[in-house]
């Protein structure tokens, strides 16, 4: 079984998708607020 040193993995993908999660995320966010606030100014 071969040692694990701590530090030594490559975690560049995980954090390319973590970062793309959290765009996503806002954007999202963003989206759902700006709809919500052109219902209250359409009295949808």
């Amino acid at each position: 079984m071969a040692d694990h040193e701590q530090g030594s993995m490559d975690i560049r993908v995980q954090e390319k998708t973590f970062h793309g999660f959290i765009r996503m995320a806002t954007w999202g966010a963003i989206i759902c607020v700006c709809v919500l606030i052109f219902m209250a100014l359409a009295n949808a």
